[in-house]
């Protein structure tokens, strides 16, 4: 499950690292605090009781695809820089697939 702060926290060095300070006019902190209520205050009904969320996101949702996404880029960089030096080879499809393969 995608960790909610962790996953904040890395959508605002996303966003730092890619130049952005806005998009569309919307600061970074904004659409932190935005981000923070899509995840923190998403609820759902299971027989007959309302649960609120608290790890990851809504399955299916654009915006936790999109952060999930975020969030494996910033893993991603760092796995991809340890395999460079060891010559593996790494793979994966969107957030829920990755392969290694160290020619064996």
């Amino acid at each position: 499950m995608l960790p909610q702060e962790e996953a904040l926290n890395v959508l605002v060095e996303f966003l730092h690292v890619h130049g952005y300070t806005k998009v569309k006019g919307i600061p970074s902190e904004t659409i932190r605090l935005l981000a923070s209520i899509v995840l923190k205050e998403n609820v759902f009904v299971y027989g007959k009781k309302i649960y609120q969320q608290v790890l990851g996101g809504a399955i299916g949702s654009l915006f936790t695809l999109t952060l999930a996404n975020i969030f494996m880029w910033k893993w991603h960089k760092e796995l991809v820089r340890r395999q460079d030096m060891t010559g593996e080879y790494y793979g994966w499809y969107i957030d829920d697939v990755f392969m290694t393969w160290n020619k064996s």
